[in-house]
């Protein structure tokens, strides 16, 4: 193999471009992989958890699981609301189907500035600064300002305030 190219390695940069469409939720950046999801069995969930649902974060809203028929299997209908944009979403399917649960990761960040669309913020875990959407809540808008710490939620890469300190 000496002096031979291996035969994926020129098809490398178009193997990772259609991995990052077909799974953008994978890549946390352009250095390398994070898994944001893990698979659960869809009559596992409980409400109150997080479910992926048409590839938007939800909270179970609630659950229903009917009985097994003569032929088939036991059905799961979940009513789910959207985390981040409040829409309400249903899914049913066979209750031992898995589905993709969004792993939550619960930060703190100081609020270095506040600006007419987005807030400035610096994690105070690993010091990186980054720009963010304002929430939409007015209770967290009227307690932001420079200096505040708040947290944060970042779910699907998606980073959105949630709650100030």
């Amino acid at each position: 193999m000496v002096g031979q190219v291996h035969p994926f390695a020129h098809n490398r940069t178009l193997l990772v471009s259609q991995i990052r469409f077909i799974y953008p939720y994978l890549f946390k950046d352009l250095k390398g992989w994070k898994m944001s999801t893990k698979p659960v069995e869809i009559g596992s969930l409980k409400e109150g958890s997080f479910v992926v649902i048409d590839n938007v974060p939800c909270r179970v809203v609630s659950m229903e699981k009917s009985k097994t028929g003569k032929h088939g299997s036991a059905k799961a209908r979940v009513v789910a609301v959207g985390i981040f944009d409040g829409v309400k979403r249903n899914l049913v399917a066979p209750a031992d189907q898995r589905v993709d649960v969004p792993i939550v990761e619960k930060k703190a960040a100081q609020v270095i500035s506040v600006m007419p669309d987005t807030v400035q913020l610096m994690d105070l875990g690993t010091y990186e600064t980054f720009e963010i959407k304002k929430p939409t809540d007015e209770e967290i808008l009227s307690k932001l300002a420079p200096g505040v710490e708040v947290e944060y939620w970042d779910i699907l890469n998606e980073k959105h305030i949630v709650r100030v300190k």
